[in-house]
């Protein structure tokens, strides 16, 4: 039953991953440098998505998977790391131009039009409180917590300069409902957490 559970979970994101990718490829599959780097950023944006809005179902996540929840929350982390991270390296790549790694700071409207890019600075600060909580572990959550801005700034990008989500309403509709389930997760999270605190208070002795 576990393994069929698993196999139904992780088979419904990666077919949503294809549905995005095969609109994709319909929409335009001319050049293949842009549509790699636009299937990268989408099915990145996905999994990292999918692992923001798994931390708060983390009871659920174990019971129905029937494995640990961090293991299967950085599948989709490691796969969503590679492919954001595929995506400007392609860019830089096509155009050879390593200023595509860095933010733009010209205007507002710039920074956020280009906000990928601080997205991904962000991410690997993020991914790098994971790495160091042995040595951080009053801090490395609030750390790791920015991922959630991570993924506005991606947003944002997406909505302004994401060629898929200006051209195709179902797919601009589809990532901005991923952000608005990552909100939500955001804030289910952080009230459980504030329940837990107040049961701890509670079972301390007066």
């Amino acid at each position: 039953m576990a393994l069929k559970n698993e196999a139904a979970f992780f088979a419904a994101i990666v077919a949503f991953g294809l549905v995005i990718s095969v609109v994709t490829l319909t929409f335009d599959s001319g050049n293949p440098w842009n549509l790699a780097v636009r299937l990268f950023a989408l099915n990145g944006y996905i999994a990292l998505s999918v692992a923001a809005i798994m931390t708060a179902f983390l009871k659920e996540i174990t019971l129905f998977l029937k494995k640990p929840f961090t293991r299967v929350h950085h599948y989709f982390a490691a796969a969503g790391l590679v492919l954001i991270t595929l995506h400007p390296v392609t860019l830089a790549i096509q155009f050879l131009n390593p200023a595509v790694f860095l933010p733009n700071v010209e205007s507002l409207y710039s920074f956020l039009f280009f906000g990928g890019r601080q997205a991904l600075i962000i991410i690997y600060i993020a991914f790098a409180a994971v790495l160091v909580r042995k040595k951080m572990v009053a801090y490395w959550r609030y750390f790791h917590a920015l991922m959630y801005v991570a993924l506005f700034f991606g947003i944002v990008h997406a909505d302004l300069s994401g060629r898929d989500l200006l051209n195709n309403p179902a797919i601009f509709v589809a990532f901005n409902a991923l952000f608005g389930a990552v909100l939500v997760a955001f804030g289910l999270k952080r009230l459980q957490l504030y329940r837990l605190k107040a049961k701890r208070k509670q079972s301390l002795p007066m």
